[in-house]
């Protein structure tokens, strides 16, 4: 995904934990560690992976998100910045992204079925939401186990948004 804010851009691409991002000319890992919908708030582990990084430090950061489709405002030490997406996942094409089964489009979620722990074959659905009065059903793409669920029964969620993290 590649987003621009300013008249920069950055390029931010899935990973196996979380994302890679380059940051002012450093490679930054950045892992997802809480979400919480209902303050629009993340809590991100940032993690220098520079080829000249000697030393692996993280930093915790806390920040507040808000969206409406295309335009996201993050803010973050006290600063807004309103990140443009310029290019994402395809309508209709696949709903994973870096372990992770996203919406594909806004919605509203009707039902969970599953939980954090629970073991999913290929095929059993995980959540049903519904879409310009259509049921969407997101189904496990393969077998494994439901790391995180991110979104709730009667939630109005966003395109791409994650709603379920899985793992192997």
């Amino acid at each position: 995904m590649k987003i621009t804010f300013d008249t920069q851009s950055l390029e931010i691409n899935p990973s196996d934990d979380g994302y890679v991002a380059m940051v002012d000319g450093k490679k930054m890992r950045i892992e997802i560690v809480r979400v919480d919908f209902g303050q629009g708030r993340m809590d991100l582990r940032f993690t220098d992976i520079s080829d000249s990084a000697m030393i692996r430090e993280s930093v915790f950061k806390s920040v507040h998100v808000s969206s409406d489709g295309a335009k996201r405002w993050v803010t973050m030490d006290g600063q807004t910045l309103m990140l443009t997406k310029t290019s994402g996942a395809k309508r209709g094409v696949r709903h994973d992204h870096a372990g992770g089964l996203i919406a594909p489009m806004p919605g509203q979620v009707r039902s969970v079925s599953v939980g954090v722990g629970d073991a999913v074959k290929k095929g059993q659905t995980l959540l049903t939401m519904e879409a310009m009065k259509m049921e969407i059903r997101i189904q496990a793409l393969k077998d494994g186990v439901v790391k995180m669920v991110y979104a709730a029964q009667g939630q109005t969620v966003e395109r791409e948004q994650i709603l379920i993290e899985m793992e192997d």
